[in-house]
């Protein structure tokens, strides 16, 4: 039936390599699939990427450090603390302070702020509430939270 001769293989002609007498084509060394080097530096690329999302977790982990009288008292005592995000709890908020500051985190404590009702004159609001931890840090080790 010649309408399913399209389906029958067609045997491949040889094509003529026209060579010129001044230019000489060198065939380049086939390249192994994988190089090494290559491979290397695909997983220090991974390793960087998973590196840069913890990072950016840790930002959000962590509002700011919460600077007050009673805080520079607890710095002394080497407890540092931090406005955190409201859903975070002790063991992210751990990882977050070892990975971003370089430190061994001995304790942590978590304080909720409830939010709190707030009148100036006629006009009454409400002022918000926060999460706050209170970290405490190996002796020997400091966590420079205002740069000088």
């Amino acid at each position: 039936m010649p309408l399913f001769d399209f389906f029958k293989r067609k045997p491949k002609k040889e094509e003529k390599k026209s060579v010129i007498p001044s230019r000489k084509v060198e065939e380049k060394p086939a390249l192994p699939k994988k190089i090494p080097e290559k491979a290397k530096l695909e997983k220090q690329e991974k390793t960087l990427k998973i590196a840069k999302k913890k990072a950016i977790e840790t930002y959000r982990l962590l509002k700011s450090p919460h600077v007050t009288e009673k805080g520079t008292d607890l710095a002394e005592k080497n407890q540092y603390v931090f406005q955190v995000w409201p859903q975070a709890n002790k063991t992210q908020i751990k990882k977050a302070i070892e990975s971003l500051y370089g430190v061994d985190v001995v304790s942590v404590r978590v304080v909720k702020t409830p939010a709190k009702k707030r009148r100036i004159g006629r006009i009454s609001g409400w002022r918000p509430g926060f999460k706050k931890a209170i970290i405490r840090i190996k002796e020997g080790q400091k966590i420079e939270v205002l740069p000088r």
